[in-house]
Parts: C-alpha cells; structure tokens; sequence
C-alpha cells in the first residue's frame, strides 16, 4: 500500500525554453519597457525606478492626449535629461557633489534611450532645401521668410531629430 503523502512524479518534466528573448525592441517605448524588465531582473532599482518615472510620463501623456507618437517620447525624454541637467546646475552651485553625481548617472541613463540628433551640416543642408522649395532667398526679409523655412523645414524632419536651438542659430547664420 502506497503512502498517502509521497507524492505522484510521473508526470514532471523539466521546464524547457524553446524561445528567446533576445529580441531587439524597435520603438522607444518598447526599449523603455524592456530596460524596465532587464533592471528588475538584475535587480537594479536605481535603472528600475528612473525608467518608471519616465515611462509613468509617457502614460501620463497616453492618458492625456491618446496614444503618444515615437517623436513625442523622445521629447519626454529629453526634457527628462533636461531636467536633469538644470538639477546638475543647482546641485553644483550648492556644493552637493553627491546629488550632482546621482543626476549625472540618470541623465546619462536616459540619454542611452535617446537617437542621435542630426549633425549641423545635415540641419544646413535641409535649411537650405527648405528655402529652395519656399523661393526664399538669402536676400529677402529675414523676419518674414523665417517662419516659413521652419514650416517647411518641420515638415520634413521630425522634431525629435532636432534641437530647435540649434535650427534657430543655424537659421540666422543662413539668413542675414
């Protein structure tokens, strides 16, 4: 007579994984979410928290305004290193070494989930293609003509590739 508290084994196997999960994520978000679950696993709350406030950002603005586009993300995030950054300043003219150093880790965090911006000759080069299609000239009203190379020139890049300071000083460079 069998024991009634042995238990019954006959069907255990070992747990196998047929797949991988080593797929690289394609969109911003899913690179936020999948840092999310790479920091978890490591145990890491340092990348763990700072990815889940901003991707508690990007919900924030999913709430708001619908779903978010990828150029609206990057832009949470880069207000994300912007404000860290200010908070870098502050700190440093505080003398707290300590906290500067904390915000320099996740600016620097966050930057990893940033693309690269485009370079000032490529900004030059669609400026200037910008005008072309506009009929703009080096010679006419700079205050007129402004406002419609930005139009045509947002047109064509998205403003997440960007900085609108940089598009701004580069413009005036190109127009007297």
């Amino acid at each position: 007579m069998a024991s009634l508290g042995a238990p019954r084994c006959f069907l255990q196997r070992p747990l196998l994984r047929l797949y991988t999960t080593s797929v690289q994520p394609s969109t911003v978000r899913e690179q936020l979410t999948a840092g999310v679950k790479h920091a978890l696993k490591n145990k890491d709350p340092f990348t763990s928290t700072l990815l889940r406030s901003v991707l508690s950002e990007v919900y924030a603005a999913d709430k708001a305004k619908g779903p978010v586009s990828q150029s609206a993300i990057v832009s949470i995030i880069r207000k994300a290193v912007a404000r860290r950054n200010d908070a870098i300043n502050q700190y440093t003219k505080a003398n707290r070494q300590d906290l500067v150093d904390k915000e320099s880790k996740e600016a620097e965090a966050l930057a990893a989930f940033l693309p690269p911006l485009l370079s000032e000759a490529e900004i030059d080069s669609r400026l200037r293609a910008a005008m072309e299609a506009e009929g703009v000239s080096a010679n006419s009203d700079s205050r007129k003509s402004t406002g419609k190379i930005l139009k045509a020139f947002y047109a064509a890049v998205d403003k997440s590739e960007v900085d609108a300071s940089v598009v701004k000083q580069r413009l005036d460079l190109l127009l007297p």
